[in-house]
C-alpha cells in the first residue's frame, strides 16, 4: 500500500522538529493565542476566550500569504479573578501568566522566532502580557506585540446598539453564535447593560481610563452588556471584520524585516 503524503500545516504542535527547523528558514513569524476559561453569563460556555483566541489565530494565517506565519498551542488559561465569584473560572496569577509568556518568548528566540504577534482574547490579560511582551523584547531584542482587538474593536463597536458591551453581551453572544451556535442558549440570555455616570468609566470609551473591579459588584449574571441583541449574521460579519484587518497586519509584520519594524518611522 502506498503510504499517504503528509499534510502541510502551519500548526506548530503538528510538525516535526525537523520541518520546523525549515520552516523557520522562510518564516520567522508566530501566531501565540492566548485566553481564559472563565464565566460568560447563564447562556455561553466557559472556554469562549480561550477559543476564539485560537480561532481567531487559525483563521488568520489561514488567509496570510505563503508562507504562513506559524500559530503556536493556544494558552487557555488567564488573569480571571473578577470573576472568581462565578463557578468555572479558573484564574492564574499577573506573575504567573507573564512568567509563562516570558519564557515561552525566550524559547521561541532561541528557535530563531523573530517577530511574536500575542492574540488575546480575553481583555484582562492585556497588562500582563504587556508586561511580557516588553520584557521579552528587552532581553531578546525581538519583535513583540500584543492585539486585544486593537485592530477592529473601533469597527466592532459601530456594528452595535450597547454601550459598555464587554463581556457575554452582544458582541462575544453574536460570535458564539456564528460559529458554534449550538453551545450557545439564547433562553437564558440577559439585558445587564452598564451606565457608571462619567464618560470616564466607559469600558468603550475613547477617554476612559482603566480600572478593575469584580464582577459581581456591577453585575448579578456574569453578563456585561446586552446579550439578548446578539445574532448570528452580527457575529459573521464581526469575524469578517476582525480576521481580516488581522491579515493585513500579519502579513505585513511577516514581510517586514525586524531592522525596519523597529526604525518604521517613515
Amino acid at each position: 500500500m502506498q503510504q499517504q503524503k503528509k499534510k502541510a500545516t502551519h500548526l506548530w504542535e503538528e510538525m516535526t522538529w525537523v520541518e520546523i527547523e525549515a520552516y523557520l528558514k522562510e518564516v520567522d513569524t508566530v501566531l501565540l493565542p492566548c485566553g481564559a476559561i472563565e464565566q460568560h453569563g447563564p447562556h455561553l460556555p466557559v472556554d469562549v476566550d480561550y477559543f476564539d483566541a485560537r480561532y481567531l489565530a487559525e483563521q488568520v494565517a489561514e488567509r496570510c500569504s505563503d508562507p504562513k506565519p506559524l500559530v503556536l498551542p493556544a494558552i487557555p488559561y488567564g488573569v480571571s479573578y473578577h470573576h472568581e465569584d462565578f463557578k468555572g473560572t479558573l484564574s492564574v496569577t499577573n506573575n504567573s501568566l507573564a512568567a509563562f509568556i516570558y519564557d515561552i518568548g525566550m524559547s521561541l528566540a532561541k528557535n530563531g522566532v523573530k517577530k511574536i504577534i500575542i492574540i488575546n482574547g480575553h481583555g484582562d490579560n492585556a497588562p500582563t502580557l504587556g508586561f511580557a511582551a516588553q520584557t521579552i523584547n528587552r532581553d531578546a531584542k525581538i519583535f513583540v506585540c500584543v492585539e486585544t482587538g486593537e485592530t477592529s474593536d473601533v469597527d466592532i463597536y459601530n456594528m452595535i446598539d450597547t454601550p459598555n458591551d464587554i463581556h457575554a453581551g452582544e458582541i462575544e453572544t453574536s460570535t458564539t453564535l456564528a460559529i458554534r451556535p449550538e453551545l450557545v442558549d439564547m433562553s437564558k440570555a440577559v439585558n445587564q447593560t452598564m451606565k457608571f455616570g462619567s464618560i470616564f468609566l466607559d469600558f468603550d470609551g475613547e477617554r476612559g481610563v482603566n480600572w478593575y473591579v469584580r464582577t459581581s459588584k456591577i453585575s448579578e449574571s456574569g453578563v456585561m452588556g446586552d446579550a439578548t441583541k446578539a445574532t448570528a449574521e452580527k457575529g459573521r460579519e464581526m469575524w469578517e471584520v476582525m480576521i481580516s484587518h488581522l491579515v493585513k497586519f500579519v502579513d505585513f509584520v511577516k514581510s517586514t524585516s525586524l531592522e525596519r519594524l523597529h526604525q518604521h518611522r517613515y
